[in-house]
């Protein structure tokens, strides 16, 4: 069974309501069609009711069992507000501008349903830059109790299976953080092997990739993945970790036995942590186009509950898995 048919069985399982807050993108209610067809989640679509229904119709969307929620006419809106301007207290936010933001800005308003339980997650970006998406997630759902870092993976699904997990492989961080400093590398591995575990469904081995493997070199940059590491010891992680190991090291087993010898990771890894946004990026684009791998993502990570970006390039069936990924996250 492929990754996303899988993903999928699970998240029928359990039945998540995720909310689709960019319906003025017709890809978006055609996806709405087909996660209510393959019974994936429950759909929240956000907007006016007789506009959405309109333009649904215009696209033959059929979106019939999705509930429409507009926030102009939302019963719990004061309570809605009165979050937002205790989240935004510091900054010194009224009530009259938490109103305008979650009665202008869908994206606003469908993190505050995820927050306070009214939806278990979100998927936006169709219509949308990341740091739109993200800016919404971070100030309404916060990061997880224990990371301060949000970040993204790629699950890479190759071909021939001979590497990772049955040829599962995650990586991180490809789409977030351009330099992140060894704390933001320590995060970024804690949550990368909390997706491999909840999403994924593989019990995570993960390595810290570096140019040098156990000190075969020295450089700044190499103490920063050494600084990480130790940091992951000093938190005591429930999941084996190694490095820092070069990427031959992590994921051949013979090269692994012999550059890291005794290691319960090298050789076996299935989630390598890049050491910056640069390496990342780079590395699942060249195994994707190398290899013809499938890659799953970006899925964002770190944060209190689940909210994942999309592509403004994706297609229906981009959003829809994204949509079941999305369930899958759900704790």
């Amino acid at each position: 069974m492929g990754l996303i048919k899988s993903i999928k069985e699970k998240a029928k399982s359990q039945l998540r309501t995720i909310v689709l807050p960019e319906t003025e993108d017709e890809r978006v209610l055609k996806a709405a069609e087909k996660v209510l067809e393959e019974q994936t989640a429950k759909v929240v679509l956000i907007g006016n009711e007789d506009t959405i229904k309109a333009d649904a119709s215009s696209c033959t969307a059929n979106i019939e069992g999705a509930t429409i929620i507009d926030p102009k006419t939302f019963a719990d809106l004061d309570k809605y507000v009165d979050e937002l301007v205790e989240l935004r207290k510091k900054k010194g936010m009224t009530p009259e501008e938490a109103r305008e933001i979650l009665t202008t800005e869908p994206r606003f308003f469908g993190c505050m349903m995820v927050r306070l339980g009214d939806a278990d997650g979100l998927v936006a970006g169709s219509s949308a830059p990341t740091a739109d998406v993200l800016k919404a997630a971070i100030q309404v759902v916060k990061t997880a109790p224990g990371i301060n870092t949000v970040s993204s993976c790629f699950v890479m699904e190759t071909v021939d299976g001979n590497f990772g997990e049955n040829g599962l492989i995650l990586f991180a961080d490809c789409a977030v953080i351009p330099e992140p400093n060894a704390e933001q590398l320590a995060d970024i591995a804690c949550a990368t092997a909390a997706t491999a575990k909840n999403v994924v469904g593989i019990d995570p081995k993960v390595a810290m990739l570096s140019f040098s493997t156990k000190g075969s070199a020295k450089h700044p940059l190499v103490d920063k993945v050494q600084y990480a590491v130790d940091l992951m010891a000093d938190r005591n992680v429930d999941f084996p970790f190694d490095g820092e190991l070069q990427a031959d090291a992590a994921i051949v087993e013979s090269i692994g036995a012999k550059k890291a010898p005794g290691s319960d990771v090298a050789g076996h890894a299935n989630v390598l942590v890049f050491p910056d946004l640069q390496s990342g990026n780079i590395g699942y684009k060249l195994v994707q186009r190398f290899s013809g791998a499938a890659a799953h993502g970006p899925i964002i990570q770190g944060l209190a509950k689940p909210v994942n970006d999309l592509s403004r390039g994706c297609s229906v069936d981009d959003i829809a898995n994204l949509v079941a990924i999305t369930a899958t996250q759900v704790k």
